[in-house]
């Protein structure tokens, strides 16, 4: 391996980790920053607003390393990914830490799509699966050691630092990636920016996003809030359709959709999508609540499914080069749905180690799809439309999460609600007949209002052991078994939700027919176009 590719894996490996690192790392410190900056009434917009900015410039970011190059578009995304991480870390309110994790969401975005790009760039079709592979495990191992890291800088520094620690990573990144990829040359001598196209896909993107995460949390679902922002969504994105239709250099080419592998693993990254962050939002949330683990117990049965993903997405990049890749798809969907389903079969009592098992069969079978999509579009299409394809396969994911998470919240709030007005409030109300003291009467009529208006943040009661230690103990006695088979109850449907979601990701699988790795095009297609190779195949 040359020295210039070893410089440019090291950068890429840096990068990804750090940005993806991002995404996990800021929950741990989140009480500090709420108790600094006291903004509890809008914190989950910090998470939010990095959501919808690295979601919506994924498809651009990768047409712009089409027409720019991979160098220019991945160190691009570095300076802004640094620029965005410093300005978060000298934030002095809580509107100035959403804002500038906006920005910092629009260099991760950018980041995200072209380092995929490039691994498929610099590597012929039968070495890819490998290092997708290893590029999926540097992706979870962030995913595992993010609130380590988190709580070890809160703890030992202060939450800025959360922030700042990027800034030197970034920097070894953007150097060593520019030395990698010297030599890379600029695609197309005169470029043609799809500005309409660009402007209506992320207002599109933005719109929709936003009236999905705030529906039913923030504003009922038909208020004319929610109402105007899914209809602004659904118009841009109309627009962005027939925009795209007639530009020169479209953003998001339609024509890509005509290749079958393209709409068929868009259709399964969506699916992955949904299911995956559903079940990385809801497993916590069972093992705390329901089960009465503690964070970090929580935390540390997360382990095994990331090491399991990990696992599996080197496996799975060892193996690609020998089946279909609807063979990985489909075992892989398979393996999420027998893990989705015993999942759901846990009670408040389940053994640490049986959820163990159930956790690790599900990561087993996202490891073996996630790297695989990337695999499949860059098998594809030739190096020219590469940037374009593989982006446009991760923002269906992002979608699918971002989907995800927000109709399984749904799914939770209904069936708790139900469940909470079915067997909670009676039992709260009886006890208040016993017990005619004015404290309790009072926390009796708050809880009864909260099981009507708020069921997830009652049950957020059961995440919080000092708040429940300073209830009387016979209320404490009275509500929190209850509480606890509610919310496993309520979780248990969605999982099963979540199950028929990679069902049917399973059934899409079957669709992509025999494609398997095009070995015999391997120097035709590194070689078209691609300046940024850096002569990989013959360094291989």
């Amino acid at each position: 391996m040359s020295s210039k590719r070893t410089f440019l894996l090291v950068g890429l490996f840096v990068g990804m980790f750090f940005s993806a690192l991002d995404q996990t790392v800021v929950g741990t410190a989140m009480p500090r920053i709420i108790g600094e900056l006291n903004g509890l009434a809008i914190f989950a917009w910090v998470t939010i607003t990095y959501m919808l900015t690295s979601t919506a410039v994924v498809p651009i970011a990768g047409k712009l390393a089409d027409l720019f190059g991979r160098r220019v578009v991945y160190v691009s995304g570095i300076a802004v990914f640094m620029v965005g991480s410093a300005l978060c870390g000298a934030s002095a309110d809580m509107i100035e830490l959403i804002v500038f994790r906006g920005i910092q969401g629009l260099g991760a975005g950018a980041m995200m799509t072209t380092v995929f790009t490039i691994a498929g760039d610099i590597f012929p079709p039968e070495q890819r699966g490998k290092w997708q592979g290893i590029f999926g495990g540097v992706f979870a191992l962030s995913s595992v050691v993010g609130p380590t890291i988190g709580g070890f800088l809160v703890d030992r520094a202060s939450w800025h630092w959360v922030f700042y620690v990027n800034l030197p990573f970034g920097l070894i990144a953007a150097a060593t990636v520019f030395i990698g990829l010297a030599g890379a040359h600029r695609k197309k001598d005169r470029v043609v920016i799809d500005y309409a196209g660009a402007a209506t896909i992320v207002a599109g993107v933005v719109s929709l996003l936003l009236g999905l995460s705030l529906g039913g949390k923030y504003d009922p679902w038909g208020s004319w809030q929610i109402l105007a922002l899914l209809a602004a969504g659904a118009v841009l994105l109309s627009a962005f359709v027939m925009i795209e239709r007639r530009a020169a250099e479209p953003i998001l080419s339609l024509d890509l959709f005509k290749n079958r592998q393209f709409s068929v693993t868009s259709v399964v990254g969506f699916l992955l999508g949904f299911g995956m962050f559903g079940s990385m939002m809801f497993l916590p949330l069972f093992l705390q609540g329901a089960a009465g683990l503690s964070a970090s117990s929580s935390g540390n049965m997360m382990v095994p499914m990331m090491g399991a993903v990990i696992l599996a997405s080197f496996l799975g990049g060892q193996i690609v080069n020998r089946v279909a890749f609807r063979t990985l798809f489909m075992a892989g969907m398979a393996l999420m749905s027998v893990g989705f389903l015993l999942m759901s079969t846990m009670a408040v009592a389940v053994s640490p180690l049986q959820a163990i098992a159930y956790i690790v069969i599900l990561g087993l079978g996202m490891g073996l799809v996630m790297p695989t999509t990337n695999i499949v579009v860059q098998n594809a299409f030739p190096a020219s439309r590469r940037g374009v394809a593989t982006s446009s396969t991760i923002f269906f994911r992002s979608i699918g999460a971002t989907l995800g998470v927000t109709i399984l919240a749904v799914v939770l709030n209904a069936v708790s609600g139900r469940l909470l007005q079915q067997d909670f409030v009676p039992g709260l109300l009886a006890l208040s007949t016993h017990d005619a003291s004015q404290s309790a009467a009072g926390l009796v009529t708050t809880l009864v209002h909260q099981a009507h208006a708020d069921p997830q943040g009652l049950f957020n009661q059961l995440l919080n052991p000092a708040m429940l230690a300073r209830l009387p103990e016979r209320l404490r006695e009275a509500i929190v078994p209850p509480l606890k088979d509610a919310l496993a109850s309520s979780i248990r449907v969605v999982f099963l939700v979540a199950m028929c979601v990679t069902l049917c990701g399973f059934a899409a699988s079957t669709l992509l027919g025999n494609a398997r790795v095009n070995k015999t095009a391997a120097a035709a297609k590194i070689e078209e176009g691609s300046g940024d190779a850096v002569g990989a195949s013959a360094e291989a």
